[in-house]
C-alpha cells in the first residue's frame, strides 16, 4: 500500500511564485512544482480496510472553504538544516479542519501524530547543503509572499516509498462547502436598507 496523507493543494499561480525560489543552494534537491502541497495529516502505510474507513469518514467532513496565502521562508533543522519551506498564513478554518482529520485518524485506530501541526510547503530537501549557504539564501528572501487564494477542497494523496518529494498521486478529493456566513453577509450587503427605499 502506498504511503497516504491528507493535504491542501497549491493553486497554479501560487505554485509559480514558489517556483521562482528554486536554486541558490548547492546540494539542495528541489521539489517539483506539481508536487507542492500543505500536509494536513501524515497517515502512512495502512491496509485496504483502514484506507476505506478513512475515506468514508473524511467524506463526511462538512467544513467551509477558506482563504490562505503563503508568506516567509525558513528551514527545518537549525544546526543541520534538512528541508526548506514556505510559510502558510494562519487560518482558523485550516486548523479546525486539521484537528477534525486528526480526531478521525485516532478514532479508526491510527496512532496520534507526535508532531505539532506546522502548516508549510516544502520547497527543497537539504541533505548535503551547508549551513552558511542556507543562511545566505534565507537572508535574501525573507519578504516572500503570495496573493491570497481560496481553498475549496482537501485531498487524500499517496507517495511511493523511498521517494521523498514526490511524485504524489491524488487518491480522493473532499470538497469544502461555501462559507455560509459570508454568503449571507454578501447578500445582505447587496440589498438596500429599508430606510433608503
Amino acid at each position: 500500500m502506498p504511503r497516504l496523507f491528507t493535504a491542501l493543494e497549491i493553486p497554479r499561480e501560487a505554485a509559480m511564485s514558489l517556483s521562482l525560489l528554486r536554486g541558490g543552494i548547492p546540494g539542495a534537491r528541489w521539489i517539483d512544482v506539481e508536487n507542492y502541497h500543505i500536509t494536513l495529516r501524515f497517515i502512512g502505510d495502512v491496509d485496504g480496510r483502514t484506507a476505506d474507513e478513512l475515506v468514508h469518514r473524511l467524506d463526511r467532513i462538512d467544513r467551509p472553504e477558506f482563504t490562505l496565502s503563503l508568506s516567509g521562508i525558513g528551514a527545518f533543522g537549525s544546526k543541520k538544516p534538512h528541508s526548506l519551506w514556505a510559510g502558510v498564513s494562519p487560518a482558523p478554518e485550516m486548523f479546525a479542519l486539521q484537528a477534525e482529520i486528526e480526531r478521525i485518524c485516532q478514532r479508526i485506530g491510527l496512532p496520534s501524530d507526535p508532531r505539532k501541526f506546522t502548516p508549510h510547503v516544502t520547497l527543497a530537501r537539504l541533505k548535503t547543503a551547508r549551513l552558511d549557504d542556507v543562511a545566505h539564501y534565507l537572508s535574501g528572501r525573507g519578504d516572500f509572499h503570495t496573493m491570497p487564494f481560496k481553498t475549496s477542497r482537501f485531498v487524500l494523496m499517496s507517495s511511493k516509498e523511498s521517494v521523498g518529494g514526490g511524485p504524489y498521486l491524488t487518491e480522493e478529493i473532499f470538497p469544502l462547502h461555501e462559507a455560509r456566513a459570508s454568503a449571507s453577509f454578501a447578500r445582505s450587503a447587496l440589498q438596500p436598507e429599508s430606510s433608503m427605499l
